[in-house]
């Protein structure tokens, strides 16, 4: 998948061979709350295992990533959104959190969930809304 914004010269891509993992990986583990301290290996392993999308400017330079863990069947993960400083408040947070949501319309899926500490208007305008009883949701973690 290709799209273009049509405005600024940025375009969305599902191409994983476009990926600059070197960049994705230094983006997330020192900049991104959630990923802090995240291997180089455990990035490279993360993105073989995704469905992932990023932004590039017109220099072909990428602006954004995010990745979505999914069965292709019933379920999604959003996850690892991320714009880099420089192209923040263009609207490309939400340009990509609904170039996803577009993309896994086909599936049919029953559930795209993600999390966010403080980005929940980014995501509504893209059609998410707090999770409805959150109370039936647990979580199995790592971090105890």
């Amino acid at each position: 998948m290709i799209a273009s914004d049509g405005t600024n010269g940025y375009e969305i891509s599902t191409d994983p061979d476009r990926l600059d993992v070197e960049l994705v990986h230094r983006w997330l583990s020192t900049d991104a709350f959630w990923a802090l301290g995240r291997t180089r290996e455990t990035v490279e392993e993360s993105v073989r295992g995704s469905l992932n999308f990023a932004i590039y400017n017109a220099s072909g330079d990428q602006a954004a990533y995010a990745r979505v863990v999914t069965d292709h069947a019933t379920f999604a993960w959003l996850c690892d959104v991320y714009v880099a400083p420089a192209h923040r408040g263009k609207g490309l947070g939400t340009w990509l959190a609904t170039a996803v949501r577009d993309h896994l319309a086909s599936y049919r899926l029953k559930r795209v969930l993600l999390s966010t500490l403080d980005a929940h208007g980014v995501y509504a305008k893209a059609g998410f809304v707090p999770v409805p009883n959150p109370e039936n949701f647990m979580i199995l973690s790592a971090e105890g």
